[in-house]
């Protein structure tokens, strides 16, 4: 008999627990509950969990690509014209196929691959920490797909790190509780701008900060999920570059042109990178 519920009467955690401790082999299907507001689990996609004897092996998110190339893009060890190059060469679309292409033509290593797929898998299972809400069902003995390759991970470490992930979360939505607003840069940025060094995810954010973008349009925009995004703008928050306007009418945000603000917006912008540049 399957294991059935909701996440609001049994978590995430005491699920993981459970399989772990019982050592079980299966399958955990995941289906968010729609957001009743923006704290809610957004735009979240069902997700599957399999297990082999209380062992993590695979995550997917219904929907998303989970091929190895596309894996492997997504965490940054692939760019999309590798991925696009080593499938058109491929004359079985499998993972194995894949990853022996990647390794033949001196992409990456075997060690590279499976590093990939953990991180990937990792962040997979560290977003269903922020549910609430939301249905799940236990499917014994069922496993991903052959083509597949999983990588066994043990719950123990995948328990601790998700509960921090999970209050992380909390605090997040404390300091950011509304993302129907958008940002603009601080006239008297609280840092030195010689020594902050900004990711790739904050540069991308930074680039779409205009009175007209709100938070939630410029994630949505840039595939970020609402933990993501909020961690990008509490950085940027923490460090004194950003802060919060006043809620207004928006127009979606597509297939636009980053914008860079008000005139004293760019300015503080190429500060920032001036700065950066003279570290």
């Amino acid at each position: 008999m399957a294991l059935k519920g909701n996440l609001r009467d049994f978590s995430l955690h005491q699920l993981l627990n459970l399989i772990n401790l019982a050592h079980k082999t299966g399958a955990l299907n995941l289906k968010p509950e729609p957001p009743m507001n923006s704290a809610a689990n957004g735009h979240a996609a069902p997700a599957s969990l399999f297990f082999r004897e209380g062992r993590l092996i695979h995550a997917a998110f219904e929907g998303r690509p989970a091929r190895l190339t596309d894996v492997l893009v997504q965490v940054g060890r692939l760019t999309p014209e590798q991925a696009q190059t080593v499938r058109a060469r491929s004359r079985v679309d499998t993972d194995k196929e894949l990853g022996l292409l990647l390794i033949h033509n001196g992409y990456l290593s075997q060690n590279d691959i499976i590093q990939g797929v953990r991180g990937y898998l990792l962040e997979t299972v560290y977003q269903l920490f922020t549910w609430s809400a939301g249905d799940f069902r236990f499917e014994p003995n069922e496993l991903p797909p052959e083509e597949r390759i999983t990588v066994p991970l043990s719950l123990e470490n995948v328990i601790l790190e998700g509960n921090r992930r999970q209050h992380e979360w909390e605090k997040l939505r404390d300091e950011i509780p509304d993302l129907e607003v958008p940002l603009r840069f601080s006239e008297r940025p609280g840092t030195n701008l010689r020594n902050i060094s900004l990711t790739r995810e904050e540069w991308q954010v930074i680039s779409f900060i205009n009175s007209r973008n709100t938070i939630k349009q410029i994630g949505e925009y840039l595939q970020l999920d609402e933990f993501q995004v909020r961690r990008i703008v509490y950085g940027l928050k923490q460090n004194g570059l950003v802060e919060m306007s006043q809620p207004v009418r928006m127009d979606p945000l597509v297939n636009r042109a980053p914008l860079p603000g008000v005139k004293l917006s760019r300015g503080v912008l190429l500060r920032i990178i001036d700065g950066i540049r003279r570290r």
